[in-house]
């Protein structure tokens, strides 16, 4: 977690020095588009950003503030795999993983979407701007970040074995070894088994043991009342005894 953590913190690193140069990004695609001869359609999807990069960018001002961008999206989706590997899965953290996955998919319409407060992105642009052109595309990574945020406030609420661990198992795993301890556990308190000829063995030896103890008792006792009688013997009268 605290890796996922790390790299998210970097990635928004990257994306506050990339907000900070939006004006740019905002010309960088007009130029683009107006070479590709594309002004009509909003810019709606990272490949079509990515197209435009490749195919329609002549100096390098641009390429670099679109690579930027894409370079963004791309740690992103990174991050989205990730995420995977990292936790085994719940309802909600599977679904904000889904969305993000579907956002950044270089395919996925984005001219719908916009950014909400506390983001201004969409603020800084013209009405024209936002509405028709720009507005999809700006909001992209702020709102991919909000749902990796909240992929992680989710996470951090969910027991620490639903987790996978480090070394590389997996939550199934940890889960299937506590439920197996009871198991083990009566198992390390069931006593050997012994062969019959062996419990023959030791119940004989047992049994001349036992005898041999309860001779040995009897004889301490008789030894105990000769030894008294030799000592006081039968009380007697005073007087001439024959």
């Amino acid at each position: 977690m605290n890796e996922v953590k790390e790299a998210l913190r970097n990635i928004e690193q990257n994306y506050r020095l990339f907000l900070q140069q939006q004006f740019t990004f905002i010309g960088a695609l007009q130029r683009t588009r107006e070479n590709a001869h594309d002004m009509i359609r909003p810019v709606a999807s990272v490949g079509q950003v990515q197209s435009y990069m490749d195919h329609h960018c002549n100096n390098s001002t641009d390429r670099r503030i679109l690579n930027m961008f894409l370079n963004i999206c791309n740690d992103l989706s990174k991050l989205c795999h990730k995420l995977e590997t990292v936790h085994s899965g719940s309802n909600v953290t599977n679904g904000i993983l889904e969305r993000c996955k579907l956002l950044l998919s270089h395919s996925n319409d984005l001219s719908t979407i916009r950014a909400k407060y506390p983001h201004d992105v969409v603020n800084h642009l013209s009405c024209d701007e936002a509405k028709n052109h720009y507005g999809g595309v700006v909001s992209l990574i702020p709102i991919v970040l909000d749902c990796m945020k909240e992929w992680v406030t989710h996470t951090e609420k969910l027991p620490r074995h639903v987790l996978y661990n480090t070394s590389g198992g997996s939550a199934i795993s940890e889960k299937r070894a506590r439920q197996d301890a009871p198991a083990r556990a009566a198992i390390s308190q069931t006593p050997p088994s012994v062969h019959p000829e062996a419990q023959t063995s030791t119940s004989n030896k047992d049994g001349v043991q036992a005898q041999g103890s309860m001779h040995v008792r009897k004889k301490n006792l008789n030894d105990t009342e000769n030894h008294s009688g030799k000592l006081k013997g039968p009380w007697k009268p005073p007087g001439r005894h024959a």
